[in-house]
């Protein structure tokens, strides 16, 4: 199949977005309550159930029979959040099923669509390059909100007083799909990461939402546009472009479960997710292997009271433990085989899902699957981005150094799992001849500070005196800015400047891996990272490709995966 079979084309189609975060009492996404103290809040949704066999065109119109955007009649726009369980699960099921048993174009009216990246350019990340053989990654966000956006939504998620609220991103895994295909790398964002939220424009209401001047949770950005903006700030902090997103909402979790049949999950204890302050998902299981679907998978994916440490952090190991155990049970269940269960399977499947444009058909889907498919269940690897607590311990933030390795290995599409080919460690050396050195205008950033540290006072003053001695007479120091930046790096805006850059960083024992282009600069920029915080020599991570501990793995066929019961929750 051609690379571009599952990218994006043409105008899309789109459907209005709904409901969020609300009152105390009641649940979301976050298996919690939304209060003062920033605790989380429920939710609910509903599916269009008839849709117009003819596809939508373009404009305000989109599949799901309807305009985007609620008000004057319009219908809003339901569903849009999708879950990675309906995701890699329509997916999956798609591409198992024949063409005889896929009503497409009935179908395809099913699906809902929305535009992919609704942030400036300037904060887009570069396409993914293909490998030697003209194979390409491909990177997917799942995303699972909590709107509140319908009468079924509103009865499984609650927070009653917040209906058609800004919806919550509570669920974001960007999953990897290597160029080869032998393998897939999820990684997981907790909800509660702050992050820089870019400046994003809502392609229905023309509004435009300034980038954040201080740090927000990445959740929040789905309120901000629609998921373009979650997509936008995912490819802004990792670097990653992302192909494509897929979205599931509570009532589509619910839906999905249940057309599967079942999923079979595993917990070292009984458990009762409940407080007597109104907090927990009121999941209820006994100890052991249990196959959940319905309203009772909804309350696993979303449980945070009763898993590990009752962080959102053991919460995310749950949804990695579902969502592998949904992949093997997609492919080895027999019903795929039963037509009429199949069909039910795809009608449910498309019902659920809001996607970008360049996957809002079957047809698309369909191909996306076979490309999933190829991939064996042993070479799924499912992480969590390193994270630490922020300074208050009620957030996390990406851990220095740790994060950036991950998201660096799924840039370059190395296996996270260790059992790919190696990349070349061959030094690039620019066509463009670098200049001499007390030629080469530098510009020295501080980029020490940390979630826990303080930026180092005078370091880019420092740093720009060694170069002076080094040589490079032209540089200078900027004192007005103090950044966050895990490692070293060297920036350039163009590619008539990449030779300066790369003597720089040469000059410096910077590697090469570390000079990037960026339209952030407006000249060859030095901004010393939080792992050269003090001396005039710098020493380079050692960059042995492996998956950092902190990413906590899990393997897509381990099925002797349990959770841990808190004692405090068991009954």
């Amino acid at each position: 199949m051609a690379q571009s079979s599952v990218r994006g084309e043409g105008a899309r189609p789109r459907v209005r977005r709904a409901g969020s975060p609300g009152g105390a009492g009641e649940l979301d996404w976050n298996d919690g309550l939304y209060d003062e103290s920033g605790e989380p809040v429920p939710s609910t949704r509903t599916a269009d159930d008839t849709m117009p066999l003819k596809p939508q065109g373009h404009g305000r119109h989109g599949g799901g029979g309807g305009s985007r955007r609620g008000g004057g009649g319009r219908p809003r726009r339901r569903r849009r959040i999708l879950r990675w369980s309906a995701t890699v699960l329509a997916v999956l099921i798609l591409g198992t099923a024949g063409a005889g048993y896929l009503y497409y174009q009935h179908l395809n009216g099913n699906i809902k669509k929305d535009d992919l990246n609704i942030g400036d350019a300037k904060d887009r990340a570069a396409e993914s390059k293909p490998n030697a053989a003209g194979q390409t990654p491909l990177n997917i966000l799942l995303i699972g909100s909590d709107a509140r956006d319908s009468a079924e939504n509103q009865k499984l998620g609650g927070a009653k007083d917040t209906f058609g609220a800004a919806p919550r991103a509570d669920v974001q895994m960007l999953l990897h799909v290597s160029a080869d295909r032998s393998n897939m790398s999820v990684v997981s964002m907790p909800r509660d990461t702050l992050v820089r939220i870019p400046k994003c424009t809502d392609p229905d209401t023309e509004k435009t939402y300034a980038a954040s001047t201080s740090l927000a949770m990445t959740n929040d950005s789905l309120g901000r546009g629609g998921p373009g903006c979650t997509v936008a700030t995912w490819e802004k902090l990792t670097d990653i472009h992302i192909d494509h997103f897929m979205m599931v909402d509570f009532a589509g979790v619910v839906s999905m479960a249940d057309a599967i049949g079942g999923v079979p999950v595993c917990v070292d204890a009984n458990i009762y997710s409940h407080t007597s302050s109104g907090h927990g998902s009121g999941l209820k299981l006994e100890e052991g292997t249990t196959s959940i679907k319905g309203k009772q998978a909804l309350q696993w994916l979303r449980t945070r009271y009763g898993f590990e440490d009752g962080s959102d952090i053991g919460r995310t190991k749950a949804q990695h433990m579902y969502m592998n155990s949904m992949v093997r049970q997609l492919r080895e269940n027999a019903t795929l085989s039963n037509p009429g269960k199949l069909k039910n399977l795809a009608e449910t499947a498309t019902k659920a899902l809001t996607v970008d444009d360049g996957l809002g058909t079957v047809t698309k889907l369909y191909d996306l699957s076979k490309e999933l498919k190829k991939v064996p269940t042993n070479r799924i690897t499912m992480t969590t981005m390193p994270w630490v607590y922020s300074s208050d311990g009620n957030r996390v933030l990406p851990k220095p150094t740790d994060a950036a390795k991950l998201f660096r290995l799924v840039r370059e599409d190395i296996a996270l799992d260790g059992k790919g080919k190696k990349k070349s460690t061959a030094e690039k050396s620019s066509s463009d001849p670098a200049a001499d050195d007390d030629k080469i205008g530098v510009i020295v950033q501080n980029g020490t500070r940390t979630s826990t540290l303080a930026p180092v006072s005078g370091r880019a003053s420092a740093v720009t005196q060694l170069l002076v001695g080094k040589g490079f007479t032209q540089a200078t120091a900027d004192t007005t800015t103090a950044t966050t930046e895990a490692t070293t790096v060297v920036r350039y805006p163009s590619a008539d400047l990449e030779g300066d850059a790369q003597r720089l960083a040469k000059a410096l024992g910077i590697p090469t891996s570390a000079v990037k282009k960026s339209t952030d600069v407006s000249g060859v920029t030095l901004v010393v990272g939080a792992d050269w915080r003090d001396g005039t020599t710098y020493k380079a991570p050692e960059d042995d490709d492996k998956t950092p501990k902190s990413a906590d793995a899990l393997n897509g066929s381990d099925t002797s995966a349990c959770m841990h019961v808190d004692p405090d929750y068991t009954w």
